[in-house]
């Protein structure tokens, strides 16, 4: 049985940072976006549907961060220490749309449980109508930004649990 799903939102985020990390952890991290789920008004019979894989989040959280300059390098192999990130996009519709990212992160040496989490929600606003793709990707590009300057903001303040320890 086929349905007419109407057009998909292929959505990719470019976020950069609002400031280079006063303080880098001396360490390599490795990100993982294990995955990235999404609810919302784009779940509905006839509503345009929304496409963001869980890697286009993990690069472009690794492109932040390299950017930020908050770790001595950042990559999606092993390293010394592991950034996981899970993510969900909540999409509601009253009056414009709506855009919650919530992004609930742990950090710590690889191969051992973390030694933090972090939780950062953001929102942002959008049009009325989703006609275009920019109509989505500009309010979650927007809270993409806005989650990554806090999580990375919250993980610089607590760069001393990170310090670079023999093994």
């Amino acid at each position: 049985m086929l349905f007419g799903l109407g057009c998909v939102h292929r959505i990719h985020v470019t976020p950069g940072p609002s400031a280079i990390s006063p303080t880098a952890i001396a360490q390599s991290v490795q990100v993982i976006v294990p995955f990235l789920a999404l609810e919302g008004a784009d779940h509905r019979p006839g509503i345009t549907l929304l496409d963001w894989p869980a890697q286009d989040l993990r690069s472009a959280a690794i492109n932040y961060i390299q950017s930020r300059r908050s770790f001595a390098s950042v990559r999606d192999k092993p390293a010394d220490l592991t950034l996981r990130i899970n993510a969900w996009l909540t999409m509601r519709s009253h009056g414009g749309y709506h855009y919650r990212l919530r992004l609930e992160s742990a950090l710590g040496p690889s191969g051992t449980p973390p030694i933090k989490s972090y939780l950062v929600e953001k929102e942002a606003t959008g049009s009325s109508v989703r006609w275009v793709t920019a109509s989505d990707q500009t309010p979650i590009a927007e809270a993409v930004q806005a989650a990554l300057d806090e999580l990375l903001s919250q993980i610089e303040a607590d760069h001393m649990l990170y310090h670079n320890e023999p093994r």
